[in-house]
């Protein structure tokens, strides 16, 4: 993953001239170039993966030190660049104070000196992209029998063996989902959904560094009884009700004890 490390600069602001061991100058600035870079995944990847790790690296990418201004300008420009607006992408690095040392979105540096990088996988898919298999339920479409967190699968209900998942919630807990061999991904959300009550939309899984779409099943996986599958949560689960003996959220209305009337208005009486 890419991320942001500081760099010296002088007391006049500017960078130091002293190169990263590439022979650059680092204070130096040249317009972004157009070639998109070449690239190959360390396994075959769909559109849906692409978009999940994206979305994975800018939604932890300000942890990096950098500045969020910083961060979500160069999100904007890695967009306008991989749509071919190259007119675009380069404004918005000017109108943000961005320097390209290389000419590439891959280094860059802010007018403090901090150094940011992105990886290639937010300015290119790589050359070994696939197309996602539309011939497998898709958890994610309410028409679908993967949308009934109870079945196993569309056709058979009965089918796979059940067994114990272990899932990491991104709020740091830990929990055990029982699920089927030929659960979806979509379907198991969909089982987490109904067990915490947070929504399957909201839901994105990873297992070892890998996003997991809905489409694939449990047992494609080869997820071993002792591996942990993360679960990012895009916002957090709704808070569990607060109850004291004796009392349910439901009586929350007017206090009324037994035996005693509660007080009302005196009714005035006519001379």
């Amino acid at each position: 993953m890419g991320g942001c490390v500081g760099s010296h600069h002088d007391s006049s602001g500017s960078l130091n001239e002293n190169s990263d061991g590439t022979g650059v100058a680092l204070g130096r600035n040249q317009p972004l170039k157009r070639e998109r870079p070449k690239w190959k995944s360390d396994y075959p990847m769909t559109e849906g993966q692409l978009r999940s790790k994206r979305d994975e690296f800018w939604d932890t990418a300000p942890a990096f030190e950098g500045r969020k201004e910083i961060w979500d300008a160069l999100r904007a420009a890695a967009s306008a660049f991989e749509g071919n607006d190259h007119l675009l992408a380069q404004a918005i690095l000017d109108g943000a104070s961005i320097t390209l040392p290389h000419g590439a979105l891959t280094e860059c540096y802010d007018e403090l000196g901090n150094r940011y990088q992105l990886p290639v996988y937010c300015l290119s898919p790589p050359v070994n992209m696939i197309e996602e298999r539309s011939d497998e339920p898709d958890g994610s479409d309410p028409d679908s029998g993967a949308a009934d967190p109870s079945t196993g699968s569309a056709s058979d209900p009965s089918s796979g063996g059940e067994c114990q998942l272990r899932l990491r919630l991104s709020t740091g807990r830990d929990l055990q989902l029982v699920v089927r061999s030929t659960d979806t991904v979509g379907m198991m959300k969909r089982r987490l959904q109904s067990q915490e009550g947070v929504s399957a939309a909201t839901q994105r899984w990873f297992f070892s560094g890998r996003p997991l779409t809905d489409r694939l099943r449990l047992d494609q996986l080869n997820i071993s009884r002792d591996y942990v599958v993360q679960v990012i949560l895009s916002q957090p689960p709704p808070p569990e009700p607060v109850t004291t003996a004796g009392h349910t959220p439901e009586a929350s209305g007017p206090l009324a004890v037994e035996g005693v009337a509660a007080l009302q208005e005196p009714t005035p009486v006519e001379n």
